[in-house]
């Protein structure tokens, strides 16, 4: 193997130790900060990352709240419980875990956190922050790829990336956070339509693989010495965890690459709770370290 490793296990405790340093001194001042996560019905799924999250605000110190709603729940219900947490004062971020039951409008749900709250950065205010260029909060995803990109000090600026995905979790926030004024980077975002895939991400500096599609990007498909993100994940028949890119063919060729798991997962869980720390600095007044 080739590739040097992007190790985003190590980069995101080293995110969490300065996290939990500031959530000491920001607690020490009066405000603890607080996330919230609504969690609605019996997926196991669902709830073994709904435990995750509490896990890692305990682990740096801050408050976990939050909801648990039956499957059933109606839509109005739901409203009210997130208008509950907009109102408390202790709450400084909200999450709606995804998916909801299908009777259910995620899309209403998210759109009701109050934009000062919304850490998973997925409410219109939010997004049309990122889109003008002076982002308030971004998905978690996105921006763990841009922190690692920048903790292993691959050039931006000026770099043909190549995104393939364009989901308004990943792929489209991400284009608009890389490609914007300061960090410069020119990206092109493929998709299912997208004629010749392999024709772009061959000429691409930085291939970021954002699909769900196991083992997707081949060796054939990436150039000696590009940089591979792989923000996917399935689950083989064999039961073990795989990314959208096959990682032994790819590593031979690339110069760098992340693994899976171990990669860009928990970079989205550190910037989780920098994006809660964040607000709670934002809501009450108190300046950034």
């Amino acid at each position: 193997m080739s590739a040097q490793i992007i190790d985003g296990k190590a980069v995101a405790a080293a995110q969490r130790d300065r996290i939990a340093a500031e959530v000491a001194d920001l607690t020490a001042a009066g405000v603890q900060p607080g996330l919230a996560a609504v969690l609605v019905g019996d997926d196991p799924a669902s709830h073994v990352y709904v435990g995750m999250k509490e896990k890692d605000c305990a682990a740096v110190g801050m408050r976990s709240l939050g909801a648990r709603l039956p499957s059933d729940v109606t839509q109005e219900t739901l409203h009210a419980e997130i208008d509950r947490l907009n109102e408390d004062p202790q709450v400084h971020g909200i999450i709606v875990q995804m998916p909801l039951p299908d009777h259910l409008d995620e899309v209403a749900a998210q759109d009701r956190i109050a934009p000062e709250k919304d850490v998973d950065g997925l409410h219109p205010h939010s997004q049309g922050q990122l889109m003008r260029g002076v982002p308030t909060y971004v998905p978690a995803t996105p921006l763990g790829c841009q922190v690692l990109l920048e903790h292993y000090d691959i050039p931006l600026s000026g770099a043909n990336v190549v995104i393939v995905g364009r989901s308004t979790l990943v792929g489209r926030p991400l284009a608009m956070l890389l490609s914007r004024k300061g960090v410069d980077a020119t990206v092109t975002c493929c998709h299912s339509r997208t004629k010749d895939l392999a024709a772009h991400t061959r000429g691409a500096d930085i291939v970021i693989m954002a699909v769900g599609v196991a083992r997707m990007l081949t060796a054939d498909m990436v150039r000696e010495g590009a940089v591979v993100i792989d923000v996917g994940i399935t689950r083989g028949e064999d039961g073990k965890l795989v990314g959208d890119v096959d990682f032994d063919g790819v590593a031979e060729v690339a110069g760098w690459i992340t693994p899976v798991p171990g990669g860009v997962g928990p970079m989205t869980r550190a910037m989780l709770l920098e994006n809660t720390l964040r607000a709670a600095r934002t809501q009450s007044g108190q300046p950034s370290s």
